[in-house]
């Protein structure tokens, strides 16, 4: 069994699992469905964007100095009109509708007169109002690298760009085991039982880092139970919640030893979440053991389950906010502290109150705050949004 002297820094835990897995593969999903999930190639333009000059307002496209004599009206959607202004004319055109050739400008309706007669007049200003064919891209041009989360921009471009389908990495299933013999999924806890926490809890952290809770199950205090857990094959990660401390029913280090696991991150110098584990498990598939107590175990998902996950995604490590932080905490010599805050424009504030095992900060709390050894309050820190 290792001993309390094995505690990464909480730093280097987190850079352990942002690089101990490979992305999963890649599949084609429908473009309505890649949101949340992350490219697994470049992009490119299927043609020029836009494909030809529009109109970026309504108004009148005109050539020449005016006034000018209106020939036509122009749709967005409908057909190019087919002629070539010439000097004095203008078409009625809309948002969106292609302009004729000879244009070299857009005048919006806005900044123009009209005569009885029809004739139109109005400035020319600095801006010509025309997005030009092009302009954003051209056919062939990369518009998205691989690795990028398709956000709702990102589908947005996605569909400008032309693509209906769309190829991303595989999401990574999870299993979550939640042992101890005390824990209950539903209802009032009676004395000397605990509701289970995790199962609510996890799916937050497993979906924001592009990962999927494939199944959840309680598990009595025995090792063989475990173990059946940990080799199922059907989910990329395990994550154990309880198990990991050094306790009579703590097993997951002896289940893990006898199961041919390989731990990569045994204990972390950090407070709460001190008795937490990455190890790989057979098959390729991982491990990461959370601590019971459920604000240890929320920090525990923030520090390795999270950064493994978008490995597996292909996601690059999520950059930390840094924020000054206020409140009254206190410092421990060797240990990270991960704490509860509120943000408060450009500073943000510790939630007091918070414990290993109660969850009322954290609740009240925006994020959390990584305070080094050396912060003192006012001091800049790391913020992990959750």
């Amino acid at each position: 069994m290792p001993g309390h002297h094995t505690a990464l820094p909480w730093r280097e835990a987190v850079a352990v699992a942002a690089r101990a897995a490979t992305p999963l593969p890649a599949e084609d999903v429908p473009l309505a469905e890649a949101p949340g999930r992350v490219l697994a190639v470049p992009v490119a333009a299927r043609s020029d964007l836009p494909g030809t000059d529009t109109a970026a307002m309504d108004g009148y496209a005109v050539a020449g100095p005016g006034p000018w004599t209106v020939t036509a009206r122009v749709l967005a959607g409908g057909a190019p009109w087919p002629g070539r202004l010439g000097p004095g004319q203008a078409v009625e055109i809309m948002t969106g509708a292609p302009v004729p050739a000879g244009a070299v400008a857009v005048v919006p309706y806005e900044h123009t007169t009209v005569t009885p007669e029809g004739a139109v007049s109005g400035p020319i200003g600095q801006r010509a109002h025309i997005r030009r064919a092009g302009e954003d891209a051209r056919a062939g041009d990369e518009m998205l690298p691989a690795g990028r989360l398709v956000t709702a921009a990102v589908a947005g471009l996605l569909a400008q760009a032309g693509a209906d389908v769309v190829r991303v990495r595989a999401r990574p299933r999870v299993r979550l085991l939640v042992t101890g013999d005390e824990v209950i999924a539903a209802g009032v806890p009676a004395p000397g039982q605990v509701r289970d926490v995790f199962g609510p809890m996890a799916p937050a952290v497993i979906t924001a880092a592009g990962g999927v809770l494939h199944d959840r199950r309680l598990l009595r205090d025995d090792p063989g139970a475990l173990a059946d857990g940990l080799l199922a094959p059907d989910a990329e990660v395990v994550a154990v919640s309880g198990s990991s401390s050094a306790g009579r029913a703590d097993h997951l280090r002896t289940v893990l030893d006898k199961i041919g696991g390989r731990p990569l991150v045994d204990q972390v110098a950090c407070r709460p979440g001190h008795p937490q584990l990455l190890a790989a498990l057979p098959g390729g598939r991982w491990l990461v053991g959370l601590p019971g107590n459920p604000f240890a175990g929320l920090v525990a998902g923030m520090t390795l389950l999270r950064p493994l996950l978008r490995g597996l995604t292909g996601l690059a490590p999520a950059r930390p906010w840094r924020l000054a932080v206020h409140g009254e905490v206190r410092p421990a010599p060797g240990i990270t502290r991960l704490v509860p805050v509120t943000l408060d424009g450009d500073r943000a504030v510790v939630v007091p109150g918070a414990r290993p095992a109660s969850l009322s900060g954290a609740g009240l709390a925006d994020a959390l705050a990584v305070l080094e050894e050396d912060w003192t309050p006012g001091d800049p820190a790391d913020i992990l949004p959750w």
